[in-house]
């Protein structure tokens, strides 16, 4: 069965008229201070090809009105040779609304100021597939929580590219986007408590509260299930960490106290909100 987070964002029906548009608002900010004068013309259409990168890109075909909000910072290391072509060397941060963020280390692409960024699912191009990565990373995460593991088959088109380019001649880096996107696909428990925690929170607000409780409680299952296998996993932690006061303010409205205290358990970053949340509860 299909349960949509947000239900008006699913377009079942795609018509041809209609503009894809999985990525929202998408900020991108540059540090450049590392850069020589002549080098930083690399910088002056980067932000502009991104946004029209993120926005124009037909990253899935049914999931078409996601708006998901994107946030991009660089910071270049400098220019470095490499055989008969330039490379630009960088570091970046990729953050999504409340539940991603993705720092890198090791970016490497071919330094060329003219020319849109385009991604070909087949020819690796180290500045194309490595934005598309992190693309296609963020958006099946974003797709875990409208339809249960329905990431899938996006955690594996960044596989692939992370394959491609762990094998290509500009391979800085690719090993550990490979690990990563091992890691999340992999983390099945976090993808079920994602998904029962945004679908907890669409049935309390339709005041369906017995269904709520359900799905509060398969998000603990499903973080019992990370615990088990990674205690303190950074994703995990991230996820609770960033939703931790509207976890704790819905249960108190619950009345859930059971479920808050396995929460302070799991989560003991965020004691004195869930703290708050027995107050709440025993007033």
């Amino acid at each position: 069965m299909m349960f949509l987070k947000k239900p008006q964002l699913l377009v079942l029906i795609v018509l041809v008229s209609v503009t894809l548009a999985q990525y929202g608002d998408i900020q991108v900010s540059f540090d450049d201070r590392l850069l020589k004068g002549n080098e930083r013309q690399i910088l002056l259409s980067l932000d502009s090809e991104l946004m029209r990168f993120y926005k124009n890109t037909n990253w899935d075909s049914e999931f078409s009105d996601l708006s998901i909000p994107l946030s991009i910072h660089i910071v270049f290391e400098g220019v470095a040779p490499k055989g008969a072509v330039q490379t630009v060397l960088a570091q970046a941060l990729f953050t999504s609304g409340n539940d991603q963020r993705y720092y890198d280390s090791g970016v490497q692409f071919i330094y060329n100021d003219a020319g849109s960024i385009y991604f070909d699912p087949v020819l690796f191009n180290p500045m194309s597939s490595f934005f598309a990565f992190y693309g296609y990373l963020i958006l099946a995460s974003e797709i875990d929580t409208y339809i249960p593991m329905g990431g899938n088959s996006h955690y594996e088109t960044a596989r692939n590219i992370a394959i491609r380019g762990n094998s290509s001649d500009y391979s800085r880096g690719w090993k550990d986007r490979l690990q990563l996107s091992d890691i999340l696909s992999e983390n099945f428990g976090l993808r079920k408590a994602k998904f029962a925690y945004y679908y907890a929170l669409e049935l309390l607000q339709d005041g369906k509260l017995e269904r709520s409780v359900e799905e509060f409680n398969n998000m603990i299952l499903g973080l019992d299930e990370v615990y088990d296998r990674f205690p303190r996993e950074r994703y995990t932690l991230y996820f609770l960490n960033n939703h931790a006061k509207t976890l704790a303010n819905s249960l108190s409205m619950l009345g859930r106290d059971e479920i808050l205290q396995t929460l302070k358990e799991l989560d003991s970053d965020n004691e004195e909100i869930y703290d708050s949340a027995f107050v709440k509860i025993s007033r």
